[in-house]
């Protein structure tokens, strides 16, 4: 299995070893656009895999902090009473780079840049750029994601 994110169509499709095409979902990539450098607020390019899976079992629309369910669910009334989080929702399949000097280790390093596939609240439109640099997904097809997927499934992230 193997997934392939296309920044400019803004999707994730899901692959399986005899590249069939097992589930495609829309997502949202940076503002800021690609790129793999340290406190850019891009998305990175090229080749991951899943390092960590978090959150398996909690709620839809769990908030998450530091990769931690803060046991609150996100709401209407919660989002306008922070208005600037950055709301990682639900499940989180956080990336690792493995193409040393574009996005591992040094000043391009994914996993060091908290990059990660995460649900989003539900007004966020998908389809379209919006994130800080992660890759956003609606909360049904986070889980549906997280559900398929293992640790160490590559990930593609292209122009």
């Amino acid at each position: 299995m193997r997934l392939v994110v296309s920044i400019s169509q803004q999707t994730l499709t899901v692959f399986n070893a005899q590249n069939e095409v097992l589930a495609r979902y829309f997502v949202s990539s940076a503002t800021n656009g690609p790129g793999c450098e340290k406190n850019s607020g891009c998305t990175p390019l090229g080749k991951h895999i899943i390092r960590a899976k978090i959150g398996e079992g909690v709620p839809a629309g769990s908030v998450f902090v530091g990769r931690r369910p803060t046991g609150e669910i996100c709401t209407p009334e919660l989002m306008a009473e922070f208005p600037n989080r950055d709301w990682i929702l639900t499940r989180i399949l956080w990336l690792s780079g493995t193409e040393v000097g574009v996005n591992r280790l040094g000043n391009v390093d994914t996993m060091q840049r908290y990059i990660y596939i995460h649900g989003t609240p539900e007004s966020n439109q998908m389809g379209v750029i919006g994130s800080h640099g992660c890759l956003r997904m609606h909360n049904a097809d986070i889980i549906a994601l997280f559900e398929m997927v293992d640790a160490g499934v590559e990930v593609d992230i292209q122009p």
